[in-house]
């Protein structure tokens, strides 16, 4: 019976069982001495498709841990069962080299994917490994991340005589030609100390959300209420991998709340009072100083905006950056029309709710009454 053994390699002495097709980058087959048929791995599916069509057992050699975003998976996705026998990974190595735990870290793949949607999770979360790929490697992250105080540690080379580990700013990375492959780990700098969790990877967010406004610093009543806010994330749909524009974000609430479902965000507010309860209510934003629509234009992509200052000067401005879900909160009616035919003459799907809810708020004599919270007109858009 044929058998498919995938062995990982990370720079120590390479084992192999007997075969007679060996699979593998060039780095990797260079350390072998066999005179078994060689298939040197570039685009995945030639190598994949010699395996199935080989009548012999077949050894592949990976990096690290072949498990762990590597060919195990398109192994299994092909109908095969392989043996895998893994080496260090990576990411483990480069931890290991920083001197650093990492069962805190989320780790993300730019390996065939957009760097943009990695770099949205360095800019949401303190500790972060990027497998990179050639094209999307330590330079091209930094660009993403400008304006983001983060600092890397880039280990190139991982277990070879020529291996790097370098430690420096994220900003110091640009311009400079790195060696492949690569790892980057993107550390908030400077770190701040985080209690031991149970799960590894990203923490989940804290019970609850849509909180009540007096769950944030704010000033004057200057904030979305829950009741709005609820409705407003239900239709930003933030997530992992996403960045959110809070555009005349006042306290930051929205963003805050985006946050916790662990989207990137940058809030923008012209009063410079605002960028103090921001940073109380959401940490991780980053927070931009200027009156839109004319500080937007050098922010980078948006998956999702919300609108909660503004008005249509600010969405004719955003309508341009073509992000997939646009959010408005408008307390005018006669504004509501003229941003659903924006929206819908940009080609989103609309949807347009008034909400208006009433709390219970005791009386002197122990019974309750209904108070009124002011109407909002929610205007949401989805790309179609």
């Amino acid at each position: 019976m044929r058998r498919v053994t995938v062995v990982g390699f990370d720079g120590t002495q390479l084992t192999l069982p007997p075969a007679s097709l060996l699979v593998g980058g060039e780095r990797h087959l260079a350390q072998v001495d066999s005179a078994a048929e060689r298939v040197v791995l570039g685009p995945l599916k030639p190598a994949l498709e010699r395996i199935a069509a080989h009548d012999g057992d077949v050894v592949v050699i990976a990096s690290g841990d072949p498990g762990f975003f590597g060919i195990v998976r398109a192994l299994h996705e092909m109908g095969e069962d392989p043996v895998v026998r893994p080496a260090v990974s990576s990411v483990a190595l480069a931890f290991s080299r920083a001197g650093l735990p990492w069962d805190d870290a989320i780790v993300v793949s730019a390996h065939g994917r957009s760097l943009r949607r990695a770099a949205n999770v360095c800019r949401a979360h303190p500790k972060v490994a990027v497998l990179t790929a050639p094209g999307s490697g330590p330079a091209e992250l930094a660009s993403l991340l400008d304006g983001v105080p983060r600092q890397f540690v880039v280990a190139s080379r991982l277990g070879h005589d020529d291996e790097q580990v370098s430690t420096l700013d994220a900003a110091d990375a640009l311009g400079r030609d790195w060696p492949d492959p690569n790892v980057v780990l993107c550390l908030r700098h400077p770190d701040r100390d985080r209690e031991p969790g149970w799960v590894a990877g990203w923490r989940p967010p804290a019970a609850g959300w849509a909180k009540r406004e007096s769950a944030y610093a704010h000033r004057d009543s200057m904030i979305t209420k829950a009741e709005v806010r609820a409705l407003v994330i239900a239709k930003l749909g933030p997530r992992l991998g996403d960045l959110i524009w809070d555009v005349g974000a006042g306290s930051g609430s929205v963003a805050a709340e985006c946050a916790t479902h662990g989207a990137a965000v940058i809030a923008i507010d012209h009063d410079p009072e605002a960028a103090g309860f921001i940073a109380a209510n959401a940490p991780s934003a980053q927070i931009v100083l200027g009156q839109a629509p004319d500080c937007l234009e050098a922010l980078p992509e948006p998956d999702a905006v919300f609108i909660g200052g503004g008005g249509l000067t600010v969405l004719t401005a955003c309508l341009q950056r073509e992000s997939a879900r646009i959010v408005l909160a408008l307390a005018a009616i006669d504004r509501v029309t003229a941003a659903v035919a924006q929206l819908e003459q940009a080609g989103y799907g609309v949807e347009a709710v008034q909400l208006q809810a009433s709390r219970l708020k005791p009386l002197p004599d122990g019974s309750l009454r209904l108070a009124a919270v002011n109407p909002v007109f929610v205007v949401s858009g989805e790309a179609l």
